[in-house]
This record gives structure tokens, sequence and C-alpha cells, in this order.
């Protein structure tokens, strides 16, 4: 029989074993100091390229997972504070899409280094604000050496010393940032002329990120260094045969205790094209039309709320589109289309047309965008409602968004929702090819249907967060 002594004696060497593990191995460190933490095998998978990245075995490292698989614990969170404690005269600069979400991994990191369980590890130490060391939610200094920690939002200074281990993680805040070409570019100019200015020979670079786009910062570096990167990509769904990284078989999901394959599926079955991209790591390039043909109705439902929504035209070649449409009772989701007005007239037409439109199908609320002579389109389209008695409510709200993303990431959605009467092309047949006719990728003639419809959606959804006024 073991006796207390004994017992004691052997937790006290199974700690001191624990420990010297977490010295030497990332997943033992987060594990020490992280007790609730339970890695799956794929945590394992990833894990170890994190420590070849620690060890220097790897200098340029792309990891690909899936959202709300756990990738920032380890890139962002315990690798900063374990490669501090291996070395803490490193200089290591985490980049994310924002200061506040940057700010954010700095505390965390910060929280990891007072912990106890870090200084039975390691003598690194941070400043206790009497020591004249930095220690901000921006930069802190490991006291006594020349190393440091800086976090900072995309776009960000990284003035001072070069850096040692450049993380960046999740540099896109979502899907509006991550496909509009004008952030994208802004993000691959940051990296080109601040991220890569304070990097010298011995560098380490570290990306970890869910891939949105062909174009985001990943493809753009791939393009200009090529085979200078070891990529590990993780699809929520197996594509392809088992091997060291990934055993799984095709099909099966990554994580299934967390995202089921149902739950994925159904997920992929509402948006093929953002799946992909998201889930799969497998930005393709945009191909194709962005709608396939729509539910169409021969009889109407009740509706609980009859809404419009309308795009002024931006410049001369724009067409003003107005979209009179139907909100079920027993389907909350569905729109049924019931009027259209889309023309290139000029506004002292559009104005009359509009409020007439809203009048003769008894509209209750109206949104009515207000960039470029908008608010001024609104307020006439109630004046002559108002003059003619109608009930109809005109709101009009600013929309700051990126037409482009904004379409294409609610593009399967819409199209799953939106309901025309059977003769929409006969009724509308402008309408009909310029929505029909609109490609993901490559030059559009006009946008404005696709826009509109998008709006619908993002109104009534309410999944957008633009400015809102009632008139």
């Amino acid at each position: 029989m073991i006796s207390n002594d004994e017992i004691v004696e052997l937790e006290y060497l199974l700690k001191k074993q624990e420990q010297c593990d977490a010295r030497k191995d990332i997943l033992a460190f987060t594990i020490y100091t992280k007790p609730n933490f339970i890695p799956y095998w794929f945590h394992k998978s990833y894990y170890s390229k994190l420590q070849e990245f620690a060890e220097g075995k790897i200098n340029k490292l792309m990891v690909f997972i899936p959202p709300q698989h756990g990738k920032s614990e380890g890139s962002t969170r315990r690798l900063p504070a374990y490669l501090l404690g291996l070395n803490p005269e490193l200089k290591i600069a985490i980049v994310s899409y924002s200061a506040d979400k940057s700010r954010k991994f700095n505390r965390e990191i910060q929280r990891i280094i007072d912990d106890q369980k870090y200084y039975d590890l390691f003598d690194t130490k941070l400043s206790d604000g009497s020591d004249g060391y930095i220690r901000t939610t921006d930069e802190c200094e490991t006291v006594g050496f020349e190393g440091s920690y800086k976090t900072i939002g995309v776009g960000g200074p990284l003035t001072g010393d070069p850096v040692d281990v450049l993380i960046m993680d999740d540099l896109y805040k979502g899907p509006k940032e991550a496909w509009s070409p004008v952030n994208q570019q802004n993000v691959i100019d940051w990296y080109d002329t601040v991220g890569e200015s304070r990097l010298h020979n011995g560098s380490r670079q570290l990306i970890v990120f869910t891939r949105w786009d062909e174009n985001d910062l990943a493809g753009h570096i791939l393009k200009e260094q090529p085979g200078e990167w070891e990529v590990v990509k993780f699809p929520a769904i197996k594509v392809g045969e088992p091997n060291e990284i990934d055993p799984r078989k095709e099909g099966e999901a990554l994580w299934p205790e967390r995202h089921s394959l149902e739950k994925l599926q159904k997920t992929r079955q509402r948006n093929s094209h953002v799946f992909d991209s998201l889930y799969q790591q497998d930005p393709s390039p945009k191909e194709g039309l962005m709608y396939q043909e729509f539910k169409t109705y021969s009889q109407i439902p009740e509706f609980k709320i009859i809404k419009n929504y309308t795009d002024t035209a931006d410049t001369g070649d724009d067409y003003l589109c107005s979209i009179v449409y139907g909100v079920p009772k027993d389907n909350g989701a569905y729109r049924y289309v019931l009027d259209i007005l889309y023309t290139q007239e000029p506004m002292e037409k559009t104005e009359p047309w509009t409020a007439s439109m809203l009048a003769r199908n008894n509209v209750n609320d109206a949104d009515i965008e207000s960039n470029n002579g908008g608010r001024g389109f609104a307020r006439n389209v109630q004046s002559k409602l108002d003059a003619g008695n109608a009930k109809t409510k005109v709101n009009w709200f600013h929309q700051s968004e990126n037409k482009e993303s904004r379409i294409y990431s609610n593009s399967a959605y819409v199209n799953a929702n939106l309901i025309f009467p059977d003769d929409w092309k006969q009724r509308w047949p402008k309408f009909y090819l310029s929505l029909r006719g609109y490609k993901k990728s490559g030059k559009n003639k006009n946008d404005d249907a696709a826009d509109t419809i998008t709006g619908i959606f993002e109104k009534s959804m309410k999944i957008n967060n633009n400015e809102y006024w009632s008139l």
C-alpha cells in the first residue's frame, strides 16, 4: 500500500515532469497554463507546426483553420507568451483587424505571463509599474531584458525596433471587409510598406486566419513569394486522401463534437461559395452568374406588412431601382416582390412615379438610400404621399458598406428567399436582364438591381448597422 508521503512525492514528481514538458513544448505549455484546454487531434497537428515555428525550424508559416476552431488560442495568446519565456530578448509584433481586437490579445497575454503557473516555468516578467519598463495595452517590455511584444491593428504603425516575430491573426473583420477590393489593397499595402519593413534576415512570420478571398493577404503573399512559405490547411470537411497532418477520410468533419457534418452541410447549402472560402479554406476564383433561377408565385399569401426598398441613382449611368415587396405571415424568411420601378429617368419623373407606386400598393414602410441626393428624394416622395393622404412611412438611411461585398456575401440567402411573380421577365424586362445577368467576377454594367434586392434583406432581417432615420 502506498503511503501518504509516497503519494505526495509522486504528485511532486508528476508536477515537475509537467513543468519540464511545458518548457519544451507549446502544446504541453498550453495544457499546463490552461487546464480546461482539451486538445482534439487537429489541435495536436496544429500545435506541432507552432512548435516547429517556435524552434525556428519554420520561418514562414501559414495555417488556415475554419472559424471557432481554436486557432487564436495557440497562435496569438499562448505562442507569444511561450516564445518570450524561451527568449525574453525577442521583439514580437501581433497584428489583427483592429486596434481594439489586438489590445484584447495584449491583455490576454499579460494575464498568461502574470499567472503563477507561468512563473513556475520561466523567469520572464512584465512590469509592475515601478521599474521603468513599458506596460500598456499596446506594448509590454520584459523586465531586465530588451524583449517586448506590441499589438496593433492592421494599418497601424510599427515604429522603433526591428521585429523578430510577426504574427498576423484575422486581418479582416468579416466578409464585407475581406471582399472589398479597396480594403484588400489597404491590407496588402500595409504589409508591403510597414510589416515587411520591420523584418530582418532572421525574422519569423506567422499568418493564422480564415481565408475569405483569393486576393486576401495570404493569396497576395503566396503569389509574390512562391515556395517560401509552409502552408497548413484544415478544411471543415475533409477533401482528398489522409495525410500526416490530417488523417481524416474524405468527407469527415474536422471537429464533429462542436461542428457536426450535418450542421456544416446545412451551412454549405445556404451559400456554397462562401462555405468553400470560409470553411474549406479554398477561395476559388468567382466564376459565372451570381444568381440561379428565383422562385416564382402565381398567388400571393396574406402579408403582415408591405414594404419598399429604393436605391436612388448615383450617376447618370445608374438606374433608380425601387421594389415593393410583401412579408408573409406564415414564413418570415420569404419576401414576395409585388412591384418594381427600374429606370434611368431623372428625379423630376422618378419622385412622383415612386410615390404613386408606394400609394397604389398600400406600402406601410419605405426604406430609401440617402446617398448622393437620396435624402432630398426621400423627403419629396414623403411630401407627395402626404399630399395624397397615403399612409406610407418613408425612412432614409446612409449606406456606407462596400456594394460588391454586400451583394456577394448575401447572394445565396437572397436567391433562396426572394420570390417573383410568374411573369416577372415580361413585366420588368430590363430589371430581369440586369439581375439574371449579374456576374460574380468582372465588371458588371449595372449593379443597381442586385444592390436593391440585397438591401431588402439587409433591412428586413436587420443584418446591418447603418444609420437610420425616419421622416
